[in-house]
């Protein structure tokens, strides 16, 4: 079982294989995963394709499967694991980061009230909201 984090959140891979910095998706689990998927054009998100480096394909895909570390590395964005190579992190660019922060606009989550009813920030985009946090360490 391998973990993959990305900012969407948490996935389980039952099928993932991994070695040498390599992490092999099947292509439903990388599109569930982050979005990705690997068709004639190249890899594509939605109405985005990345084409592949002429000669190196099967760096990013094999039969089946995707190489999800591989894509992250092209796009320019850090993907880490453990020394197991069973948690994988596939994070944003620092390019994405710093635009994130510039914008001052906080990422979009969801938390229960007191009462168990669901809160998104988004539902109160336009309107001052006070944020407080806290944390036992």
């Amino acid at each position: 079982m391998t973990t993959v984090l990305t900012e969407a959140g948490e996935f389980e891979a039952p099928d993932a294989a991994g070695s040498d910095g390599a992490l092999w998706l099947s292509g439903r689990e990388a599109e569930d995963a982050t979005g990705w998927v690997a068709k004639p054009e190249g890899i594509c998100k939605g109405d985005i394709c990345v084409p592949l480096p002429p000669g190196r394909e099967q760096e990013f895909v094999r039969g089946s499967r995707l190489n999800l570390a591989a894509l992250w590395r092209h796009l320019g964005q850090p993907a880490v694991h453990s020394d197991r190579g069973h948690v994988w992190v596939l994070g944003a660019s620092a390019r994405e980061r710093s635009a994130a922060l510039g914008s001052l606009e906080a990422p979009d989550f969801t938390l229960p009230d007191a009462s168990g009813r669901p809160h998104s920030l988004s539902d109160y985009r336009g309107k001052n909201v006070f944020l407080v946090t806290w944390a036992s360490w």
